[in-house]
């Protein structure tokens, strides 16, 4: 008889109120894989396209999936069982991943349940010091703003572009983050800063406070002064928002400078960068537990911190998804599930 536990069940795409908490099979780590009891579990960007369906892409990419999903990637937790192959992890143990991204992008990667399965290559060992809920909504952005400032860290193909991402040295550099309120943002902040960076941060006026607290040097409220025309001469933009008219962040680059996008879909301005000297640069994060090794040091010293929006039990993701979909979010939405 199949052991069932505890899941949230998406059937059909569309808004937050098609997530349902019900019941599923338990999953059982197969050769090379462990299995996490989920603590903690944290909201990124793709489980809000997967759960409408991923209808901003063009029809031919969108997902074709064998439903019911279980949406999420973040997960912090303690392993119940390891399978053959694996003995780097002990039962026990706690652990943290970002679970199989982007391999299972169009098809859910299972971390909104009490049980997921993760490959040992993306998991890491729970930093100290930080709780389930801190550590589970560190791994996508907290990856992200790595690999785009740090260290790619992998050989895979680039969807963006034809070329690899390569950071470039930002000790001494003047870097401003676009969108430094938001996950990836407030992470991109510290790594920079840790990094050796003069950070500009650009946010709404209520983050002001929480991004100098992470080591800003300058903040931008984008709601009453034009970016543009506030500074001039950076080394680096990294653009964690997005959404139209990205093409205006080159008018604040140096020549020779550098436009890292979070999301580059929509970017139209490569010609523009072309002629102003500008290396427009974007990838796609990937799982990576030695990675999440590497940061996690970083974590459980205090040197980064993931900020917390709101925290809701794995019953009402739905919940969640819906104070996602408001926007304006300060860090991260995670959910409980012990």
């Amino acid at each position: 008889m199949t052991e069932m536990t505890k899941a949230v069940l998406l059937h059909a795409f569309g808004g937050p109120e098609v997530l349902h908490y019900g019941n599923a099979p338990r999953p059982a780590p197969a050769n090379g894989e462990v299995l996490v009891r989920v603590h903690a579990a944290s909201l990124n960007p793709p489980d809000l396209y997967l759960r409408d369906g991923y209808r901003a892409l063009p029809p031919e990419w969108q997902p074709d999936p064998v439903f019911p999903l279980i949406l999420g990637t973040d997960v912090s937790g303690v392993v119940e069982a390891v399978g053959d192959g694996v003995s780097e992890f002990n039962v026990g143990d706690e652990v943290y991943a970002m679970v199989r991204f982007p391999e299972d992008v169009m098809k859910g990667s299972g971390a909104y349940a009490e049980y997921v399965r993760v490959p040992l290559s993306e998991l890491a060992i729970k930093p100290t010091g930080i709780d389930h809920i801190q550590a589970a909504g560190a791994p996508m952005s907290l990856l992200t703003a790595w690999q785009f400032l740090v260290e790619l860290g992998h050989d895979a193909p680039n969807p963006f572009q034809s070329f690899p991402h390569a950071p470039i040295p930002l000790d001494g550099k003047t870097v401003l983050v676009n969108g430094a309120g938001g996950g990836v943002g407030h992470l991109a902040v510290q790594v920079a800063k840790w990094k050796g960076a003069r950070v500009i941060a650009v946010a709404s006026g209520k983050h002001e406070a929480l991004l100098r607290n992470l080591g800003a040097d300058q903040f931008i409220d984008y709601t009453t002064t034009s970016v543009e025309k506030s500074v001039q001469d950076m080394d680096l933009v990294i653009d964690a928002f997005g959404g139209p008219n990205m093409e205006r962040l080159l008018e604040v680059l140096k020549r020779g400078g550098a436009l890292y996008l979070v999301n580059p879909l929509g970017f139209s301005g490569h010609e523009e960068a072309a002629r102003r000297g500008i290396t427009v640069s974007s990838t796609q994060v990937r799982s990576n537990g030695a990675q999440l090794a590497e940061t996690g040091r970083l974590l459980g010293n205090g040197t980064i911190r993931v900020v917390i929006d709101s925290v809701y039990p794995l019953a009402e993701a739905s919940v969640a998804h819906q104070r996602a979909s408001r926007g304006s979010i300060q860090g991260k939405i995670v959910l409980s599930v012990v």
